[in-house]
């Protein structure tokens, strides 16, 4: 299979081949909907599984733990189990975990600043979706 020849910036390397550019990877890391969420609770320090479950309020145990497991799986997260009774598991991030969660931060302080005019945004669409019924 031949490859398409692209034009690079010589002071930039190539992009791995698995990914069409570093938005792509970073995607595939944080694809699913409660995995930036995961992460910035986690950036807090060690946290265990009641407590995320808590702080991400609408997510069920079979999407939290799956998701989890992903993470732990793409290296940016670990799970800690002091082989206690009665179990004790806390997850932490690693250290490619905590230079992508404060990646997101931005994202963070976005929504953060944007909040109220977002709110209205949504509100207007749902209505707007609600009348074309």
């Amino acid at each position: 299979m031949s490859e398409i020849p692209l034009v690079y910036d010589h002071a930039v390397p190539p992009i791995a081949t698995a990914f069409t550019c570093g938005l792509d990877a970073t995607l595939k890391v944080i694809s699913g909907k409660w995995k930036p969420l995961i992460l910035y609770f986690l950036l807090r320090g060690p946290t265990r599984y009641g407590e995320l479950k808590r702080a991400i309020r609408d997510v069920s145990d079979k999407v939290l733990i799956q998701q989890l497991k992903e993470l732990e799986a793409d290296g940016v997260l670990r799970r800690n189990d002091y082989k206690e009774v009665p179990p004790r598991v806390d997850y932490t991030l690693t250290e490619l975990g905590q230079s992508l969660a404060q990646a997101l931060e931005p994202l963070c302080q976005w929504g953060t600043d944007n909040m109220v005019v977002m709110q209205k945004l949504f509100a207007e669409r749902d209505e707007w979706g609600r009348g074309r019924n």
